[in-house]
Formats: structure tokens, sequence, C-alpha cells
């Protein structure tokens, strides 16, 4: 497998330079999540100039994300503006070479993509993520582009079971998941006993796992309840467990450090190499290779 991360980049992905990627590479990191907030603004020249800087570095893109409206929002016009953004991260994805490229499943919340909304579990909602994820899907085929559907308690793809019924009505060969399996924890006992998450994730998905977004969450000492993120190692997520599983799965896949700032991305990333180290995880020291 391939350690990336979310972090070390700036914010302007135009401000890259050798530095920024001898960062990341002097990190233990070969490959690195790369974040649109305007997928339509970039350039041909841009994209190759990140690509280039990064791959000469020993950085590979491992995945490509971006800003745009919800593809389950049911006004049709802004759903369709959604889509046609989408479409310019997969022909950003197809530039850069990368591993793939993210898609939120979205929410009916005003508030964002992934907040709580009564509707989002509809019957209704479900039909429109899968009109949306067939059209993505068949631009990224002809891409050549590969594009992976997270999934969340609070969204419209809420378990493992929802996520696989939700893919094979698209049924395209373009079309992965995203696992983050924090992202599935949704009881008490789901934190308490992470195996069991990670299980049904795995035994559900199989193959269509594609890349990992490594976390770790802890039960707060708070009523109702409450299950919050925290660094890895901190939490109760069984990462050498999760690590197992995934390199039966994809060896060659990026496991992504996210949601955490520079400084704590260091404690996140040991800790997971200590959880990798346990059950003998063998890294990959080179990112995928390009096509030339």
């Amino acid at each position: 497998m391939r350690l990336a991360t979310t972090g070390f980049l700036p914010a302007d992905l135009r401000q890259v330079d050798d530095s920024v990627a001898q960062r990341l590479r002097a990190a233990g990191f070969v490959g690195c999540s790369c974040v649109f907030s305007d997928p339509t603004a970039p350039t041909a020249s841009e994209l190759d100039r990140l690509r280039d800087t990064l791959w000469h570095n020993g950085v590979g893109v491992a995945q490509v994300n971006g800003r745009y409206e919800s593809l389950v929002n049911p006004d049709e016009a802004l759903r369709r503006r959604g889509l046609e953004t989408y479409r310019s991260l997969i022909q950003i994805c197809a530039r850069l070479q990368g591993d793939n490229v993210y898609v939120r499943p979205g929410s009916l919340n005003p508030g964002g993509h992934w907040w709580p909304h009564p509707e989002n579990h509809s019957e209704a909602t479900i039909d429109r993520l899968v009109d949306s994820l067939s059209q993505i899907a068949r631009d990224a085929e002809e891409a050549g582009v590969v594009v992976v559907v997270e999934g969340h308690t609070v969204s419209p793809l809420d378990t493992a079971a929802k996520v696989r019924e939700v893919i094979d009505r698209v049924n395209s060969s373009a079309l992965k998941f995203n696992c983050d399996p924090v992202n599935f924890v949704s009881s008490v006992q789901d934190a308490y006993h992470s195996r069991r998450v990670l299980d049904d994730l795995f035994d559900t998905l199989g193959e269509l796992n594609w890349a990992i977004h490594a976390k770790d969450m802890a039960v707060e000492d708070r009523h109702v309840v409450h299950i919050s993120e925290v660094v890895m190692g901190r939490g109760r997520m069984d990462l050498g467990y999760m690590l197992e599983r995934f390199a039966a799965i994809r060896p060659e896949g990026y496991v992504i450090v996210e949601h955490l700032p520079d400084e704590l991305i260091p404690e996140a990333r040991d800790a997971l190499l200590a959880a990798a180290a346990k059950v003998g995880i063998v890294w990959q020291d080179q990112p995928h290779a390009l096509k030339r």
C-alpha cells in the first residue's frame, strides 16, 4: 500500500513547488490529495506543472477533490450545475494522472454535504444519487478515470449495504468506494467494537474498496451520545485490522491521512505506521507510475 495525506499542501495549488513536494516526501508520504476550490479554473499548463513537480519529487496524486453543488439537490438546475463542475474534476484527474476522484453523496441539508436531513435516506434522494453517479461514471469511463464515492451514517449512503446497492444500480467499472470506516460508526457499540464495522464494509463491498481515508474516533463523556474524530492512536479504531483488510483487496492502493492540521499529521502517521508494523504491512516507497 501507499501512504498519502490531505495535508502539507497550500490552499492554492499553483504555489506547489519542489520544497512543498519534498516536505511531503520527507514526512514519509508518496501521495497527496489535491483539492480544487474551483475545479473549472485550472489550466492545462498549471495542472501539468503540478503533476510534474510532485512526480519528480516522488509524490503521486492519490486523490482529486473539489467543491461542487450537492449531487442529490432536488433543485434540478443546481444538481446539473454540480454535475457540470464535477466533470471538470474528472478532466483534472485525467491530466494529473491521479489515482481517483472523490465523490460526496451529498445532503439535502443546506448547511453542507455531511450534515443530516430527514430526507437524506428517502427513495427519491437515492434515485437522484443513482442518476448523478451514472452520469459521472459515464464521463469517468470515457476519460479513463476512477471515481470513488464515500458514505456516512448521516448521508444517503448510510450503510455498507446501501453503498453496495447504489453502486450495483449504477453498474459501471469506473465507480468504486472510498472507504472511511469512522464515518460508519453510528453507535457506542460500533465505537467499542470497530472490527464489526470494518468487517461489514470489507465483506459487503469487497473489491469495490479503492482507497482508504484513515482516521480515528472516540466516545466522549457527554450526554446523550457523542462520538468524535480524534488523532489516530488516541481512539478506538482498530487501525491494524483496517490495513490488513484493505491490503488483501488492493495492496497497491492509497491510505490517506485526513482531517488534521499539519502539526498533528506526524503523530497520526506514526500511530498508523506502528499499527501497520504490528500486522506486517509493507509500504510501497514510490507513487503509482505515470503514463507517458
